[in-house]
């Protein structure tokens, strides 16, 4: 197993990549945190459990720095580390920047870039009391190419991706790394509502000619999470399809 006797906080952790990345962390022997607002994390950690697996699941926003601090002391304080953090969660809220509104802007930049920075500052003193860590954040191939209709969204993924490089510098002598993972469309509530017309355009354009499935982007998050991956900081994995090229 490789990431046995770990304990790993996955923030969005309910549906969609965050669902794949605690089902996958827990059958590689990790003791997964599903931080979540939606209710159905829940049944995620109950089926992980009834599997043989070991979760929890909180229903903790990424916003609220006082609960987060509060539920990561919590984890500490039973598990006497924490050795993982995935920061996955993230909305949409697209609209082209004439029309877009600056709850619209606001909305975004604080789940998605405010949320990792606010959930990377409540672990990092646990992961340098022990000398180790592995923080994996949630970028986007938008973030390195822009996207129509997403001058939020896009200005976030890069933000997290220079994040993670500025964290490899300051906490890579305790032994933590910060890397992020850039997908490219992923099968997941997001894409379902794009138009079938629009999709099938989306998809010729993908070299490999399809589209990942949220599996596809966990195995990135489990290398990158794992002890294979102990030189390996202050990048952005790519997991696009090519589409990045």
């Amino acid at each position: 197993m490789r990431l046995k006797d770990k304990i790993a906080i996955v923030t969005g952790g309910s549906r969609g990549i965050g669902q794949a990345i605690s089902e996958l962390f827990s059958k590689e022997g990790a003791t997964v945190i599903i931080m979540d607002l939606l209710p159905q994390g829940q049944k995620v950690a109950d089926n992980i459990n009834e599997t043989g697996g070991k979760a929890e699941y909180h229903q903790v926003s990424v916003t609220d720095k006082p609960a987060v601090e509060r539920l990561f002391k919590k984890v500490n304080d039973k598990y006497g580390k924490i050795d993982i953090l995935i920061n996955n969660a993230g909305i949409t809220r697209d609209r082209t920047l004439e029309k877009m509104s600056e709850e619209e802007w606001d909305a975004v930049i604080d789940v998605n870039l405010k949320g990792v920075f606010i959930c990377t500052q409540a672990v990092v003193p646990y992961m340098k009391a022990n000398t180790y860590g592995r923080i994996v954040s949630a970028a986007s191939n938008v973030g390195l190419r822009g996207n129509f209709g997403q001058t939020n969204y896009a200005a976030t993924k890069a933000g997290v991706i220079a994040m993670a490089k500025t964290w490899t510098m300051e906490f890579g002598k305790y032994g933590i790394t910060a890397n992020a993972i850039a997908p490219g469309f992923t099968m997941t509530d997001m894409v379902d509502k794009i138009p079938e017309e629009h999709f099938a355009k989306i998809k010729e354009s993908i070299p490999l000619r399809t589209v990942a499935q949220p599996l596809d982007i966990a195995y990135g998050y489990l290398y990158l999470a794992s002890d294979e991956a102990r030189f390996v900081s202050g990048i952005c994995l790519t997991i696009d399809g090519g589409t990045s090229r």
